[in-house]
């Protein structure tokens, strides 16, 4: 297919992301692609890794293609983004429990569904251009595609932070966060990649490594844990209220354009899943609660009309005051039922 290049090359599995002119936005049919074809590689010997990248120097993947989420948002025919969901969240499970190692090159742009394909294998590579972040409560999401198992997972309470925020990671911070592995200088990937097709020795990626550019996020970790403590979404608001500081004005900026209810769910579902019980499976179950509710009850539609379609970046949120009620972020979180996320081998 014209947007994604699935081949092998020497002891390599190699899926390129082609729509560079897109950011490589993933759209249903690759995301199938890439289901397919990681499962014939599972059973082939010879295939012993799997490389991930894409063209183009702006992004490796900068989220999932959405047009489509609102055209049949708008004609209320949830099920088609209800489907891509689940067989979405299915091909990350699946990449997070890969028997072999993969290894994905995210240079630029690396958002949402790029997240999803790109930062759950062994071997998350970055380079000087990376960008990673978890921007969906800007259009009425919350952090999904196996994200959300990532930000309990960060250190103190930098989940919180960059889930309601959406604050953009360079090389350094998407390391310290644990969205990625190893730094390494963009102008290497070719050679190294060719070595790795050749070899199949993943450990090559390790050897290649070098310490990241300086980051932000380190430094910034005892405010981020003394602001964003507290049990909800309102303690939150209290707590950045309670001062004024450069960092405060500055996270009250970013999140006053985000959907309230959105950042409510989005608190509670990192509260629900850390702690010792936390698995991939159990991540993406909570996150399709709110994705498979998203069009018809929460704020997506708005959302994308705002920042994609009509481009005001004016959206009508619901609770725009910010108080979001206990009742409806528990209503968008509620067990699925017989629609629940299910994980079977088709």
């Amino acid at each position: 297919m014209p947007d994604i290049d699935i081949r092998t090359t020497g002891r390599a599995g190699r899926i390129t992301l082609t729509r560079p002119k897109a950011l490589n936005a993933l759209s249903y049919e690759m995301c199938l692609a890439i289901d397919t074809a990681l499962r014939n590689w599972r059973e082939d010997d010879e295939v012993d890794l799997i490389i991930l990248d894409a063209e183009g120097d702006k992004a490796f993947c900068a989220g999932g293609d959405i047009a489509k989420l609102y055209e049949t948002g708008l004609a209320r025919d949830f099920s088609h983004g209800q489907t891509f969901w689940r067989d979405e969240y299915r091909l990350n499970a699946l990449i997070f429990a890969y028997p072999k190692p993969i290894i994905s090159f995210l240079q630029g742009f690396t958002m949402g569904g790029g997240v999803g394909i790109g930062c759950h294998g062994t071997h998350r590579v970055v380079g000087e251009t990376s960008k990673i972040s978890m921007p969906e409560c800007a259009i009425g999401l919350v952090p999904d595609v196996g994200g959300s198992l990532m930000l309990a997972l960060a250190p103190g309470r930098l989940g919180e932070y960059l889930g309601l925020s959406a604050f953009r990671m360079g090389p350094a911070d998407a390391i310290y966060a644990g969205f990625a592995d190893h730094f390494i200088p963009q102008a290497k990937w070719p050679d190294l990649i060719e070595l790795l097709e050749a070899s199949g020795n993943a450990e090559l990626v390790t050897d290649h490594a070098q310490p990241a550019p300086d980051g932000k996020l380190q430094q910034m970790q005892p405010g981020i844990d003394q602001y964003f403590a507290g049990e909800t979404l309102e303690d939150v608001l209290i707590n950045l209220r309670s001062e004024d500081t450069d960092f405060t004005s500055k996270t009250m900026e970013m999140m006053g354009q985000h959907a309230p209810l959105s950042m409510a769910c989005t608190v509670e579902m990192i509260h629900r899943l850390r702690g010792p019980s936390l698995t991939m499976h159990r991540a993406l179950d909570m996150e399709y609660r709110f994705t498979y509710r998203a069009q018809e009850h929460g704020d997506l539609i708005e959302g994308i009309r705002a920042l994609i379609i009509d481009r005001d970046r004016s959206p009508s949120w619901q609770y725009p005051d910010m108080k979001v009620p206990a009742v409806a972020v528990s209503k968008m979180l509620q067990p699925l039922g017989a629609n629940a996320l299910t994980f079977q081998e088709d």
